[in-house]
């Protein structure tokens, strides 16, 4: 084997570098733009109100099963998904993305998706949808495969296997072209017994990771609702989930980390902790809009931030309530995480949540800048 004096000329101007600066001098490559996506449950009118071109995707939610078609439920839905198409006349890198189900709303999923029929029918239903309407792609917002959810969904070990058969027969029959992703429970049980990770990650262009909801409405214990890291208290975070993909092979440039634009609050909490990992009862859902009325001082909230989780919650003591959210902090923490780990970036629940100015989106865009 021969070496020609041309080839080694970059890495003789490395090792000079590095000795005339003391300083390590590697080659640099220019990284992905991280990908933001926001969930869309409104019905269009709004959304100019807000932002979009600081955004990569909007994922309208939700179209829903009809027999073994995929449907858009009325008329108000159609107009929505067509608004937000327009917005690519003025943001034409936009991708528009149609979103199957969501929390309640996969019912019968189990059971259509257990024939191939009905995941061949489904296929088609969808592509002609992408048509129809001029979208980028489809979201599998099944919740969930294999283990329990909402009481009355029907559930069973085979959904496992035939949520890679459906995502399989739907790149199929929609072929390069078209996005396809997933919302996935940033949960245990999820992780490790509703997907066939290295069958369908190949398959897919995201897999959107629900980390939120650690701590829901059927929660008895206060906890955090989207915390950063895993404390003693509550295994269950955002890295607990990336680092259980990566320890498998997932490639985290597939990867899409996910923010609360709402909290939930609990009462009845005892003030030990300030509230933190108490027993409580699930009381409501707050938008982030809504936090600097409802969790002020004048209120009767103090706000805290838990240097373990890197997670904010706030305590009435006056009336015990808790209190478990995103705030701007931990948004820029979250984002900071997603850059550091190279994953493909970050998606939230949902955009009609946030202010229309100098909100959460706004500091996503400027920690994924920055």
């Amino acid at each position: 084997m021969s070496i020609h004096f041309k080839s080694i000329i970059p890495v003789f101007t490395l090792i000079i570098a590095t000795i005339i600066s003391g300083k390590p001098v590697f080659c640099q490559t220019e990284s992905k733009p991280m990908v933001v996506i926001a969930y869309y449950m409104g019905d269009g009118n709004n959304i100019t109100k807000y932002k979009t071109e600081k955004l990569t995707h909007i994922i309208f939610s939700f179209l829903h099963l009809k027999g073994n078609i995929l449907a858009v439920d009325n008329a108000t839905d159609s107009l929505a998904i067509t608004k937000l198409v327009s917005l690519k006349k003025t943001n034409p890198k936009l991708k528009i993305i149609l979103s199957l189900g969501g929390w309640g709303g996969c019912k019968t999923c189990s059971v259509v998706f257990n024939t191939e029929t009905g995941r061949k029918e489904f296929a088609q239903s969808a592509l002609k949808l992408f048509k129809e309407y001029n979208v980028d792609g489809l979201d599998l917002d099944w919740e969930y495969p294999a283990i329990e959810s909402l009481p009355g969904h029907q559930f069973m070990p085979e959904d496992r296997q035939n949520f890679t058969y459906l995502i399989k027969t739907l790149r199929e029959t929609a072929g390069a072209g078209y996005e396809l992703s997933f919302a996935a429970g940033g949960f245990r049980n999820f992780l490790t017994q509703s997907v066939e990770w290295s069958k369908v990650i190949p398959l897919v262009n995201y897999v959107n990771m629900m980390t939120y909801d650690l701590v829901n409405g059927n929660s008895k214990q206060t906890g955090h609702l989207t915390s950063l890291y895993s404390t003693p208290e509550q295994s269950e975070s955002t890295d607990h989930a990336i680092m259980f993909l990566d320890s498998i092979g997932v490639p985290m440039q597939k990867v899409v980390i996910g923010f609360a634009f709402y909290g939930r609050t609990f009462s009845g909490v005892d003030p030990k902790n300030n509230g933190l990992y108490q027993k409580g009862k699930f009381n409501t859902y707050v938008n982030y809009k809504d936090f600097e009325k409802t969790f002020s001082a004048e209120a009767g909230y103090q706000q805290y931030w838990d240097k373990k989780a890197k997670a904010p919650y706030a305590y009435n003591s006056a009336t015990k309530t808790f209190a478990t959210f995103d705030n701007l902090r931990s948004v820029m923490e979250k984002t900071k995480y997603a850059k550091a780990r190279n994953l493909a970036g970050v998606m939230f629940w949902e955009l009609s949540g946030d202010k229309e100015s100098g909100g959460l989106l706004d500091m996503i865009y400027e920690a994924s800048k920055n």
